[in-house]
């Protein structure tokens, strides 16, 4: 499940940072960014496995690694959503991007009881639908 979490933010002062650090071979992130690395086929074999609660797990490794990158990556009410979800049913979750705001992902299985929660908290679920048809251009008129 999407919420976006109303805050609107450029991404290109975390991301120059990371580069900047990346650059020079600042330990710290590079080590960060290559446990993300190793999430990445952990969460990919999860879930070509079928394990949905062990991607959830994962999404919250990730979150709290990426947090360690920035303190710009999250902010107090990002947090706090993030806290109410996993109390409301989430099994995991991540701040989608390159932080600062923007969309929090969560896995539930409990859909209801995380969508009442968040819609309390003030957050607009953006609704997701998988497509297996590829790029296609869509006209509007």
């Amino acid at each position: 499940m999407l919420f976006f979490t109303g805050f609107a933010r450029s991404a290109s002062g975390i991301l120059r940072d990371q580069h900047v650090r990346s650059s020079s071979n600042d330990r710290a992130i590079l080590d960060n960014l290559t446990f993300i690395k190793q999430l990445g086929y952990e969460s990919k074999a999860a879930l070509e496995s079928g394990s949905l609660r062990g991607f959830a797990r994962l999404m919250n490794v990730h979150w709290e690694h990426k947090k360690r990158r920035s303190p710009n990556m999250s902010n107090g009410a990002i947090d706090d959503y993030y806290c109410v979800a996993l109390k409301s049913g989430a099994l995991g979750g991540k701040l989608i991007g390159a932080g600062g705001g923007g969309f929090l992902m969560f896995y539930a299985e409990d859909k209801a009881r995380l969508r009442r929660a968040m819609t309390e908290a003030g957050l607009r679920e953006v609704r997701v639908r998988f497509d297996f048809d590829g790029t296609r251009v869509v006209a509007r008129s």
